[in-house]
């Protein structure tokens, strides 16, 4: 896979803090704090001089994380002219000054966080139609502590400038709102880290698990300053990887799923045969090493035009789904309301906003991040390859899926899973998936051949913490500690 010349002078255009830029000498700018007061909200500034990144967030609002003496920082970080990435920083609720950091990345892309943070895995979340939240016990704050991003620039409470049209151009600046926070926090640079990320996470995980590792042997060899990220994990649910084999998966889980068929036989072979003709040549030629942004772009837009669009909706709207369902979840209809979206409402609240220091207006997945990927055809661009080096490099890695999502369907992830290439590929890929228990209750089926695993889990949609929560822990609790997945 190679990026056009245009996208890879954007990545190397980025500020000298991403990229390898020379150790500074004693006599250049240190570090700089401050605390300033802005309409009755107090603000911690740090200037990080090595990466030339500004941090200016709030401590402890009282937000969302209510348990007892569990510290939490929210607000921004800003590197260049008007670029300010929103970040939320949880303690672990158990002993925090020894627990592993993990950061968890919606996709979209240019889908916020604060989705996962408020309806996944996050210290609370809206239950009952309650229009405040509440403690969720499940929290993966339980375990670790946790920093949720809205990245890229322009993504929920993110504002500013976006410079980032790529998944590989999107990597530098997350590395460098770590290397702030690592400064900020040094507490947490020798932590065990972690990445968890869903649906484009397919994409992210893979991207910027291999740039911080590059980022690491570069500081190691001196030709980068920074602070090593010691990356031990990597969780991937309902991902999107790959859009050659996602694409034939459409077709396969809408008349094979085990729900209900969305397509009949007959629609089956004759989508197959589509997606042979049309898309797939296509795809073949995005991923070869000629393959140009508008090459990539327009094999997203075949695809989605002549496979995921019509399977994903009725006659009545121009498809030919046998029924109205929701891409999130099969077995709802499309105006499916779950996951609650309360927390929306709740993020535009201005004693809210004003407490946790956010100073743009929340929008959940909004289009200007998303059309910039789709200018260069990121979403066609497969990133097995990247994940693959990640999986070589011995960092434990789990790709999981709720198996009533659409639109990053289990039969997609799992053939992602078994296209891996690794020293254990073709044991794991002719290994059966077996029982996966939860305190003795069967909540899905896996399969690990050393480093990787592929988790399928039942009666999940696209968000698998919130249908599953106490599965959803388990895993991330596993993962974390470099264990193999095993039923409790």
């Amino acid at each position: 896979m190679r990026f056009s010349a245009q996208v890879i002078s954007a990545v190397l255009a980025l500020s000298s803090f991403a990229l390898a830029s020379p150790l500074p000498s004693d006599s250049e700018a240190k570090d700089k704090r401050s605390f300033v007061e802005r309409d009755g909200t107090n603000y911690t500034v740090f200037e990080h001089a090595a990466t030339g990144a500004k941090l200016e967030f709030v401590t402890n609002s009282g937000i969302c994380e209510t348990t007892k003496g569990v510290n939490q920082y929210s607000g921004y970080l800003t590197v260049g002219t008007n670029m300010n990435m929103w970040f939320w920083f949880f303690e672990a609720r158990n002993s925090p000054t020894t627990a592993p950091l993990a950061t968890w990345f919606n996709g979209g892309p240019g889908c916020s966080s604060m989705i996962g943070l408020f309806q996944e895995n996050g210290p609370c979340h809206f239950v009952n139609g309650a229009s405040t939240p509440s403690l969720n016990p499940y929290s993966f704050n339980t375990y670790a502590n946790m920093l949720y991003v809205d990245q890229p620039i322009g993504t929920g409470f993110s504002y500013g400038t976006d410079s980032v049209t790529s998944t590989v151009s999107a990597a530098p600046y997350v590395w460098a709102l770590l290397q702030a926070f690592y400064a900020q926090f040094p507490q947490y640079e020798s932590r065990d880290f972690g990445i968890f990320t869903e649906s484009y996470g397919g994409h992210y995980g893979p991207e910027f698990a291999s740039f911080f590792e590059s980022q690491n042997a570069a500081i190691k060899a001196g030709s980068v300053k920074g602070d090593n990220i010691d990356l031990i994990a990597l969780g991937i649910n309902n991902g999107w990887y790959d859009a050659a084999i996602q694409e034939q998966a459409y077709v396969d889980f809408s008349y094979n799923n085990t729900y209900k068929p969305i397509i009949t036989a007959a629609q089956h072979t004759q989508f197959t045969n589509t997606n042979a003709k049309s898309c797939a040549p296509l795809l073949a030629e995005c991923t070869a090493t000629t393959g140009s942004n508008s090459a990539c772009e327009n094999a997203d837009n075949t695809c989605y035009n002549d496979i995921e669009g019509p399977l994903s909706s009725t006659s009545a709207n121009g498809g030919v789904a046998l029924y109205d369902f929701d891409v999130y979840d099969i077995r709802e209809p499309s105006d499916d309301p779950y996951p609650p979206a309360t927390y929306s409402s709740y993020l535009l609240q201005p004693s809210v906003t004003s407490a946790i220091g956010a100073k743009a207006t929340y929008t959940e997945c909004p289009n200007a991040p998303y059309n910039k990927f789709a200018s260069t055809g990121d979403d066609a661009r497969s990133f097995l390859p990247t994940l693959s080096t990640v999986v070589q490099s011995g960092i434990r890695v789990v790709m999981w899926a709720g198996d009533a999502d659409w639109i990053c369907n289990w039969f997609g992830g799992l053939s992602s899973a078994n296209a891996v290439s690794y020293s254990g590929s073709s044991t794991f890929a002719a290994e059966s998936l077996a029982p996966y228990t939860v305190n003795g209750t069967e909540g899905g089926t896996f399969k690990t051949v050393d480093n990787l695993s592929f988790l399928r889990v039942f009666g999940a949609g696209h968000e698998v913490p919130y249908y599953q929560p106490a599965l959803a822990l388990q895993v991330f609790e596993q993962t974390m500690k470099q264990q193999a997945l095993a039923s409790t």
